[in-house]
C-alpha cells in the first residue's frame, strides 16, 4: 500500500532569532542568532481531492509559526540553569553570576527546555500539529519539523499522530 507525505521549505519559512543554550550542565553560550530556515513535512491518507494536505495551506500555516518567531530573543521556560522573571515589561534571566535583561515585546518565552534546533523543530511541530487538528485535518499520520541553524547545519523531529 503506497505511503503519502508533503514537504513544504520556502523562502519565507524562515525566521531571523537570538538564543543561547545552556550546555553540559555547567556552561552557557554567549547570546547569539541565527538565520534559521524552518520545513515541514505531513504524512499521511490521500484525502477526497487527492492530496494529503494542501501544499498552499501548509506554506502559510507554518510561515505563521515562523513570523512569531522572527526577530525576537527565544528564551526557554523550563530550563533547569535559567532563572527567568519578568518586571517592567523586561524579562530578565539568570545564570549562575550573569544577569540578562531584554526588553519584554522582543522575546519570545518558549515552554521548552533549551533553545536547540530540535527542542524548536519539536516547538514548531507541535504549533503546526494543534493548528492541523483545529482545522480538521483528521487524514494525517505523522508530521516531521527540521529547523536548520546555519548551512548544513539542522535538526529534525518526526512525531506519529494517533
Amino acid at each position: 500500500m503506497p505511503q503519502f507525505k508533503v514537504r513544504v521549505s520556502k523562502d519565507y519559512t524562515v525566521f531571523c532569532s537570538g538564543h543561547f543554550i545552556t550546555y553540559e550542565g555547567d556552561k552557557c553560550e554567549a547570546v547569539h542568532g541565527h538565520n534559521y530556515r524552518a520545513a515541514a513535512v505531513v504524512e499521511g491518507e490521500l484525502g477526497e481531492n487527492a492530496y494529503v494536505f494542501d501544499f498552499v495551506t501548509l506554506k502559510r500555516l507554518l510561515r505563521a509559526i515562523c513570523n512569531r518567531l522572527d526577530h525576537k530573543l527565544l528564551l526557554p521556560l523550563h530550563n533547569a540553569y535559567l532563572r527567568l522573571s519578568e518586571a517592567d515589561n523586561e524579562i530578565i534571566v539568570h545564570y549562575r553570576n550573569k544577569r540578562y535583561v531584554f526588553p519584554r515585546d522582543e522575546v519570545v518565552l518558549l515552554p521548552i527546555e533549551n533553545t536547540t534546533a530540535e527542542k524548536l523543530a519539536e516547538w514548531i511541530g507541535g504549533e503546526l500539529e494543534a493548528t492541523l487538528r483545529a482545522q480538521g485535518a483528521r487524514n494525517l499520520t505523522a508530521w516531521e519539523v527540521e529547523v536548520e541553524e546555519s548551512f548544513g547545519q539542522a535538526a529534525t523531529c518526526r512525531k506519529e499522530l494517533a
